[in-house]
């Protein structure tokens, strides 16, 4: 009974921690002067491994990695000559490339794994 509790509570923790870094990248790129960079980076980033680790399977792998990219670039897109909201959109975009990019190496290096063991 046990086993169940458990197995059943790792997905969870994972839509959690994804659920929480996407909103907290969002709303601290509405209000950047919230709290200080390094800890919305530091959060964001072990909320971000936390992901990578319990919440993208081998069959989402390839989709999750596909989406990261796309994520990645539009986070290094220059938003600033959008008047009056791109500021904030660069802002929400570079938070949430900071919350996936970890996810991103795990879900890869675990992918690239399977592949080494396949072969």
């Amino acid at each position: 009974m046990a086993t169940r509790r458990k197995a059943a509570s790792a997905p969870r923790v994972g839509e959690w921690a994804f659920l929480v870094g996407l909103l907290l990248a969002i709303v601290l790129g509405l209000f950047p002067q919230a709290l200080a960079a390094t800890t919305v980076t530091a959060v964001l980033v072990v909320l971000g491994i936390i992901v990578g680790l319990v919440n993208v399977t081998s069959k989402e792998s390839h989709g999750f990695l596909l989406a990261a990219v796309a994520l990645l670039v539009a986070g290094s897109a220059g938003y600033g000559i959008l008047p009056g909201v791109g500021d904030y959109l660069g802002a929400i975009l570079v938070n949430i490339s900071t919350f996936v990019a970890p996810a991103a190496v795990i879900v890869a290096v675990k992918a690239v794994y399977q592949l080494a063991r396949k072969s």
